[in-house]
């Protein structure tokens, strides 16, 4: 039997971030980003959500190298986690390796982790795999497309990618597209996250244009915040400030290493003392400074954050303060953005956002922009990634819509196991993937058990009962002693505290009376009847916990 060319989405399916494909084909394995998703509202303390490495770890022998389309967080943010299990080469563009090196110091990985730098038209081999950089335009430098030939045929992943002919990198290359789909291609992987949106996505111009206009006239201190990683727009915000006379200053921790890495590498053009120090804008004029920090999303602790509840040791907003939110709200972001918003407005300042002005674009394509990429690259099968359900499903009809026929287009979730002939492409089982929760150090030791109890814990609080017992003849010698956490005020709740020692105490003396010595039964015996008494009674249902020590 001739090998099949495998495709294995371990992340980026039914889901936004988290991306990472794996490519496989006899003995030789490549995989294609490697990010983090971020927590949902019920997964109580986690901090990342990252893939499940298990498949890597047990074909590691086969691994020949990690391949990264640019370095946005959902796909370089699980690398370091990843090399602490697995290591092989990191090829990437100049921007994405700055970033990704950032990543690895902070985990002492630097050393031990060999990054590869290329640029756009460099083809790398790796095994009996052919991986070609294809210039792309994103929300942030130096993003590429990856054309990969396999002994099957060519296989085209967009990574996340927009179409625009202004952009200052130049626009991406959709010639060389029409070069691999003249000589055939196998198979599309594209980016789905802005299907649903019609049309094309505007220009990052548009959105030089609107801070100019936020500049123009104003006399007050401006303060702005965007993501990061968006070069592009950094570089709109220096070059408008540097119209206007006004000096830069940058707070928060991936701010500064993002402007550090493309200052190092020559991504951004600023004049000579344009950039100050944050200590010392108490000197400068208010009509002459922009302030650019994080916090477009509303994350605590980040800088904008500080700022709005006066927490920021250097930065106080104070009325007339502009604050320019250039970003748009990451699905589940919006209630923690609103939040910030009102308090900056109950500062008096005044807040200028995307939904008022045209501060944010997208760095995803749109459905015109899709129908480009598949109508230049005519694959012979498609797969939709980087999306949730209805991503996908609307994606896959808008290749429909394009002519191909609908056996040819495969849904998948992550772990399903496409196999490939020259001719042929079905779906062939599943390996093991899902999400791995960060906590702090901790990396898998939160499991669904441990989030199921934390959710139980902050809807409806806990009860400690505290009993001693005699280890002659097993009767009390103290308690029992009731310890409430996030259930009621205690203090204003006495009669339900004694009535809840009162049922604790009637479970110890029914079991007394049965002659059980056995603890665990005591304790089920002292849970289930408070359990049931504060149902009846309150109608909540707190997490129980009996204590019982032994004297």
């Amino acid at each position: 039997m001739a090998e099949k060319l495998k495709i294995i989405p371990l992340g980026g399916l039914d889901e936004i971030g988290k991306n990472i494909t794996v490519l496989e084909y006899g003995k030789d394995m490549i995989v294609v980003d490697c990010g983090v998703g971020f927590p949902d509202e019920d997964m109580y303390g986690v901090d990342l959500v990252i893939p499940d490495f298990s498949y890597l770890v047990a074909n590691q022998k086969k691994l020949r190298g990690m391949f990264i389309t640019h370095g946005h967080e959902d796909h370089i943010g699980s690398i370091p986690y990843c090399m602490k299990q697995v290591n092989c080469p990191i090829h990437g563009t100049a921007m994405t390796n700055g970033l990704i090196k950032l990543k690895l110091e902070e985990h002492h990985l630097a050393d031990s982790v060999k990054l590869i730098t290329h640029k756009p038209g460099d083809v790398v081999k790796a095994g009996c795999f052919s991986v070609e950089f294809i210039h792309v335009n994103h929300s942030i430098a130096d993003a590429v497309a990856f054309a990969i030939k396999t002994p099957v045929g060519t296989v085209v992943m967009t990574g996340d990618f927009k179409i625009d002919p202004t952009s200052s990198d130049g626009m991406m290359n959709l010639a060389r597209l029409g070069e691999l789909g003249n000589q055939g291609v196998l198979a599309l992987l594209a980016d789905s996250t802005n299907v649903e949106r019609q049309g094309y996505t505007p220009s990052e111009n548009v959105v030089a244009e609107s801070l100019d206009r936020q500049f123009r006239n104003c006399d007050q201190r401006i303060i702005i915040t965007t993501f990061a990683s968006n070069m592009h727009r950094i570089q709109s915000v220096i070059s408008t400030a540097q119209r206007y006379g006004r000096k830069v200053a940058v707070t928060g921790r991936s701010m500064e290493n993002m402007l550090k890495v493309a200052q190092e590498l020559g991504y951004l053009k600023v004049k000579q003392g344009t950039i100050v120090d944050l200590n010392t804008i108490k000197s400068i004029p208010k009509n002459k400074l922009v302030i650019v920090s994080t916090g477009s999303q509303g994350e605590n602790m980040s800088a904008l954050y500080r700022m709005a509840f006066s927490t920021h040791k250097q930065v106080d907003v104070t009325s007339g303060d502009r604050i320019i939110i250039s970003a748009s709200a990451i699905p589940g972001n919006e209630k923690a953005i609103s939040r910030i918003i009102n308090e900056l407005y109950r500062k008096g300042a005044d807040v200028v956002y995307e939904k008022s002005e045209g501060l944010h674009v997208s760095g995803h394509a749109c459905q015109e922009e899709l129908k480009i990429i598949h109508a230049l690259v005519k694959p012979r099968f498609f797969i939709p990634l980087h999306g949730e359900q209805r991503h996908l499903q609307i994606h896959a009809k808008l290749a429909q819509s394009m002519g191909m026929n609908p056996r040819n287009i495969h849904i998948g979730e992550i772990g399903t196991v496409f196999e490939f002939t020259g001719k042929s492409c079905k779906e062939n089982g599943s390996v093991p993937a899902g999400k791995v929760f960060v906590d702090g150090t901790g990396v898998g030791d939160v499991g669904s058990v441990v989030l199921r109890d934390r959710k139980h814990l902050a809807q409806d609080g806990m009860i400690v009962v505290c009993v001693n017992l005699s280890s002659q003849d097993g009767s009390v010698v103290s308690g029992p002693d009731i310890i409430t956490r996030g259930f009621i005020y205690v203090k204003e709740s006495e009669d339900l505290m004694e009535e809840l020692k009162t049922v604790a105490m009637e479970a110890i003396d029914r079991c007394q009376r049965k002659r059980v010595r056995d603890w665990s039964a005591i304790k089920s015996a002292i849970k289930n009847d408070i359990s049931g008494y504060l149902f009846k009674t309150t109608k909540r249902n707190p997490m129980i916990l009996p204590v019982i020590m032994e004297i």
